[in-house]
């Protein structure tokens, strides 16, 4: 076969097998018209986590339906519509919006002004996590164990470290004495046994030592109060430094809230709960109006989820709110004195900081404690080694121009006043 009919034939097989692989990826995606490329799917999942994990799973039913292969069960435009804005689509008499709105107890689902292609990209995440094998849910601890504080674990691995130090060194010492004793005891036996010695060499080797003399010394009582003197005001000193640290606090709260299940199981974004963490000085604590956007629906049946209903006075069978209620006592677990100024917003919002930089793996913990020490020295180290983000904020332009003027080092919180004593004391 000579070259140009052999080139033919190799094209035409090579362009055949374009058209096929083509048409079966376009025979898949007309299936459902949702792509699954990585870039889609990755925008869908931000959009996911920041706004579906209140009410939605993936495996599961929470609120609202498991999501597991819905782009099976429902047309991709029937989704942009109820995903837009279901009230709408109840209102249409749509049989599917309508069943579904009776089902889940007319739980209204809020409306999401998202572009097509943001909705197609939250279909094509919730597609691929639907072609995964589902992983084993964590298992709840119980949320009245372990009230006492984890935070101070490290520090306990330390001062065990450094107590099983001080055990060494202690046994050194004491080998050491032993050694010199045998050493003295071997060298006054030796020169015993010489014959030449004067009257004042026999006198050294032949001397005894006075325990009581010793022991009455002014070296010795001298020491002895130093050391006493000293470690007395060690104490009072750490202890003086320990006024108003609470770290590893951690009280029981009058409901069983566990972080580990809604943070961490389910993902519920802090600022869904904490809705002032972004907007004002305080991060606040959730109102009983929130818990109930869930618990209307799900967990109704537990002893915890009851002592939200006694306290604003729901009947949970009826739906109905009576006009007995009481507030809930929480117990503040971090709580800075009055004499310090500390704005949530101007660190979540402004310097981006995330809730676990303060708060630590607030996500694992079944029974929340203080993490940091959130004393003034922790504030102060922080704002020393922190980086100010000055990227696409034309405020800092100025600022950046004359840092750079005189250091090479990023400029750092302490840079722009951070360390003045005026920005948290008022």
């Amino acid at each position: 076969m000579s070259i140009a009919p052999r080139f033919v034939l190799t094209s035409v097989t090579y362009l055949l097998f374009l058209f096929i692989s083509f048409g079966s990826l376009a025979q898949d995606e007309a299936a459902d018209g949702i792509p699954t490329d990585d870039a889609l799917v990755s925008a869908g999942e931000s959009l996911f986590k920041a706004n579906c994990t209140q009410c939605h799973a993936i495996n599961e039913k929470v609120i609202g339906p498991a999501l597991k292969d819905v782009h099976e069960r429902r047309s991709k435009e029937w989704l942009i519509s109820w995903i837009r804005n279901s009230q709408k689509l109840i209102q249409s008499g749509d049989e599917t919006a309508v069943a579904l709105w009776e089902e889940y107890n007319k739980t209204a689902m809020p409306a999401y002004p998202f572009s097509d292609e943001e909705i197609t990209s939250l279909l094509s995440y919730v597609k691929v996590e639907s072609s995964k094998e589902p992983e084993a849910a964590p298992v709840a601890a119980d949320a009245g164990a372990g009230q006492t504080g984890t935070a101070a674990s490290g520090d306990s691995v330390s001062s065990g470290y450094v107590t099983a130090i001080l055990v060494v060194l202690i046994v050194v010492l004491v080998l050491i004495l032993v050694v010199l004793g045998l050493i003295v005891s071997v060298l006054t036996k030796y020169l015993k046994d010489q014959k030449d010695l004067d009257g004042a060499d026999e006198e050294i080797v032949n001397q005894r030592i006075n325990l009581q003399k010793v022991l009455t010394s002014d070296f010795v009582i001298g020491s002895v109060v130093f050391l006493f003197v000293a470690l007395l005001l060690k104490t009072a000193i750490d202890g003086a430094f320990t006024i108003g640290v609470q770290q590893g606090y951690q009280p029981t709260q009058p409901i069983a809230f566990s972080h580990k299940i809604h943070a961490g199981q389910y993902e519920i974004d802090c600022n869904y709960c904490h809705t002032g963490v972004r907007k004002s000085k305080a991060a606040n604590i959730p109102s009983a109006n929130i818990c109930m956007n869930c618990h209307t629906a799900i967990k109704t049946e537990s002893p915890e989820i009851q002592k939200i209903y006694a306290a604003i006075d729901y009947d949970p069978s009826t739906g109905e709110y009576g006009e007995n209620t009481k507030p809930i006592e929480w117990v503040r677990i971090h709580n800075l004195p009055d004499l310090a100024y500390f704005n949530h917003s101007q660190h979540v919002k402004v310097g981006g900081l995330e809730c676990q930089t303060c708060h630590g793996p607030i996500e694992e913990m079944d029974v929340v404690y203080q993490y940091s020490s959130l004393t003034m020295g922790w504030c102060i180290n922080c704002h020393r080694e922190t980086e100010v983000n000055t990227k696409d904020n034309e405020y800092y332009n100025k600022l950046v121009e004359l840092h750079a003027e005189h250091s090479k080092e990023p400029m750092k919180v302490e840079d722009i006043g951070g360390l003045e004593c005026s920005k948290c004391h008022y």
